[in-house]
């Protein structure tokens, strides 16, 4: 046996778009035959049920940063004991911080090859928590040493280059696409009906989404204070997920009377039922400046909901405005203007969907065996 590494600080219980990509690179690398695992921080009370080894260590939970956690890899001399006998030949870091770390480490040490995704905006990150800009620098200086030891850098699309060149980072990079795994051959029209019958929702509804973490680094005060803006509009927003800005964002629902038209329906992690809540939508809500790559965006576009973003955000690289999704400038004025026209133009919310649908989405099944090829390359 000869195991691929894959190594992030995000796994399910915790989901994000990194801890998805990971976990869909061992499934599909396991389905094509591949000895793989999976090396990250342990979550409490949670058992996995992953068909592939799960190997954890001791963490605890980054203040204010829910549901993150911080790692504690060395401390642990089981897990160690563990990782000493898995026979490595290759390791690939999600994030550059504890388990980035651990891999960097074992590839050291074995002499096998480093992958590093660039996943994102880490400055943004720090800029968050810290005040000093000359620590918020050295971070980043750390960071980009992280990255130069690797093998090879991968980043999931184009645009994100310009970020992580702006970091100081020189090398080469790979552009590596990730997958999805909500496509689908059903007729559109066909599948919202069925979606929108199991969440209870009116057809005569204009169903607005947004899924991801619930964290003000996503803009989504933009979100609310546009749908406060709006007239003689009949709908309903969901937020999906859970962060540290949850509570804020219900607080500000209420305050602007919107709480009988905003639903927090928390983490959905049954994959079904979030497919549905994407079904149902006619329109997908990602303002975020912060993402790299929006894996969200191409589960919504799977299911012929097209995305509103913002047009000089990094994650609308692949966006053409009114063909697979809307680009529009950061302001909430604009942004409710916009959605109150689109929920009028039913056929031209159907061809986007259409087309984002046959433009923004690859399976996870290809795309991992492009990633296979690539991991071949370097061992061999």
């Amino acid at each position: 046996m000869q195991y691929i590494g894959l190594f992030n600080d995000s796994y399910p219980p915790i989901i994000d778009g990194v801890a998805i990509t990971v976990q869909n690179y061992a499934k599909w690398m396991q389905f094509q035959g591949r000895d793989v695992c999976v090396v990250t921080p342990k979550a409490p009370d949670y058992t996995d049920t992953d068909p592939f080894p799960v190997y954890r260590y001791p963490s605890l939970p980054l203040i204010n940063r829910k549901p993150y956690r911080l790692g504690f890899p060395d401390i642990d001399i089981t897990f160690q004991s563990k990782l000493e006998k898995i026979p490595f030949t290759l390791v690939h870091a999600h994030c550059p911080f504890t388990s980035g770390l651990l891999a960097l480490k074992i590839a050291k040490e074995r002499k096998i090859p480093l992958v590093a995704t660039f996943h994102t905006k880490y400055r943004d990150n720090f800029e968050q928590t810290i005040r000093s800009k000359k620590l918020v620098d050295l971070m980043v200086k750390e960071l980009v040493h992280f990255y130069n030891q690797a093998d090879e850098v991968w980043i999931p699309q184009e645009s994100v280059e310009e970020t992580l060149r702006e970091y100081g980072y020189k090398g080469k990079l790979v552009v590596m696409n990730n997958g999805n795994d909500f496509c689908t051959d059903k007729h559109p029209d066909i599948l919202k009906k069925e979606a929108r019958a199991k969440l209870g929702i009116p057809d005569d509804e204009t169903v607005l989404l947004y899924v991801g973490q619930l964290v003000w680094e996503k803009n989504l005060r933009l979100i609310i204070d546009a749908l406060s803006k709006t007239e003689n509009l009949k709908f309903r927003m969901y937020f999906v997920g859970t962060g540290y800005a949850e509570n804020e964002l219900k607080l500000l629902a209420e305050n602007l009377q919107l709480s009988s038209f905003i639903k927090f329906p928390g983490l959905i992690s049954d994959r079904q039922v979030l497919q549905d809540y994407y079904a149902a939508a006619d329109l997908f809500l990602f303002p975020s400046l912060y993402d790299t790559w929006a894996l969200v965006v191409r589960e919504a576009a799977a299911l012929y909901t097209p995305s509103i973003m913002l047009r000089k955000s990094t994650a609308a690289q692949d966006i053409k405005h009114q063909f697979n999704g809307f680009l529009i400038d950061e302001n909430p004025e604009v942004l409710a203007k916009t959605l109150t026209e689109l929920s009028g133009n039913k056929k031209l919310l159907r061809e986007v969907g259409i087309n984002a649908a046959g433009t923004l989405t690859k399976s996870w099944e290809k795309i991992v065996e492009e990633v296979c090829r690539r991991y071949d390359l370097l061992t061999k």
